[in-house]
């Protein structure tokens, strides 16, 4: 009796091992796929973040086509955007020598002449902001506005998620180019001090004022927020909720918080990691998720760092904290001066001391 019991034992026990095995090569098999891949044999976090997301090679499939094209046109002047802002150098020094030298000239024309296609680039910069808004809101429709859940939408519009990514991604350096950058407002108030010293003395405003009052007050206030990409698409999603109250508020959370967990989760699995084709996919990933936070704590009544958020933001703040330093500080200042909830009392004292300025 007792030797059938021991075979039975070790018959079962080898049928588990068969199991074992053909859910690994399923996984595997699963996992060749590229793109977004479920972990089958892994519970983390229990937020719905378990996905391998393909930022770099997601493409649209027929359904998505229509939007994913939109959009693309969009993020194709992005590239531009940037380039544009990364070689902005501004024109301190005519602004200078226009303010010392005050009665001559030929040295305020200079700083007008050098100002004026300036302000036509901020002008252009202010106007993409607008482009930027509507087609995040294009894709939070698409990726909020069904029954089907967070995890669904990912899985089944792909490209349309990585796209969604790409606009976080942008935003965040935009706005790391623009701290950085004290010409640009230097140089948009100089421009609005000589256009208004110019109406008060009755000359003529007219060569080269691609802005009028009403569009240079909107400028202004878009470019005295420290992050205004990251301003935009925040109020930008907080309105898509308030434009929608037939859409539960959760749709949209649910989205941002799966794709932070996306995020993190890829960082911090190096088996996942590993996939990545080039390593610019690592601070790409590190910006959306840190975009997605900002905009889930703007959205939600509760905010990002209460304990019943969806996003683990101790591990998001820890993964963050394990890249070099060089790379990750503008970051880890964008949650700790950007976001609305974390000086709240319900945000712990362990967050907050993990976000504190070494």
């Amino acid at each position: 009796y007792i030797f059938r019991v021991i075979a039975r034992v070790i018959d079962a026990y080898s049928e588990i091992n068969k199991c074992l095995k053909l859910l690994k090569q399923f996984k595997l098999c699963f996992g060749s796929m590229g793109n977004l891949i479920k972990v089958l044999t892994r519970d983390i976090d229990n937020n719905g973040g378990n996905f391998f997301l393909d930022f770099e090679n997601a493409q649209p499939s027929q359904s998505e086509t229509a939007v994913w094209e939109k959009v693309n046109q969009v993020l194709t002047e992005a590239r531009v955007i940037l380039d544009d802002l990364q070689a902005y150098r501004g024109a301190g020094e005519e602004i200078r020598q226009a303010i010392q030298s005050p009665g001559v000239e030929g040295v305020q024309e200079k700083a007008w002449s050098a100002v004026v296609p300036l302000v036509a680039k901020l002008k252009t910069f202010y106007e993409f902001s607008q482009k930027l808004e509507s087609s995040l809101r294009c894709l939070l429709d698409v990726l909020t506005t069904s029954a089907s859940t967070p995890t669904q939408h990912l899985e089944q519009k792909q490209a349309l998620a990585r796209q969604f990514a790409h606009i976080m991604h942008f935003t965040l350096r935009f706005d790391e180019l623009k701290m950085t950058n004290p010409a640009i407002q230097n140089d948009f108030s100089y421009y609005r001090r000589t256009i208004s010293r110019m109406r008060i003395n009755n000359l003529s405003a007219d060569a080269g004022n691609e802005v009028n009052n009403e569009l240079a007050n909107r400028m202004s206030l878009f470019y005295a927020s420290a992050t205004p990409m990251l301003k935009t698409l925040s109020d930008a999603t907080s309105k898509f909720v308030s434009d929608n109250p037939d859409v539960p508020i959760e749709n949209t959370t649910d989205c941002l918080s799966t794709m932070a967990s996306v995020c993190k989760v890829m960082l911090e699995t190096p088996e996942y990691r590993s996939r990545f084709a080039s390593e610019e996919t690592v601070l790409f990933c590190l910006r959306v998720m840190v975009g997605v936070i900002i905009l889930y704590d703007h959205v939600h009544p509760a905010g990002a760092f209460v304990k019943t958020s969806n996003i683990d933001m101790k591990g998001c703040i820890r993964v963050l904290k394990e890249q070099p330093p060089s790379s990750v500080e503008g970051l880890l200042n964008a949650l700790r001066y950007t976001t609305k909830h974390l000086n709240d009392e319900a945000t712990s004292k362990q967050i907050k001391n993990m976000l504190q300025p070494n």
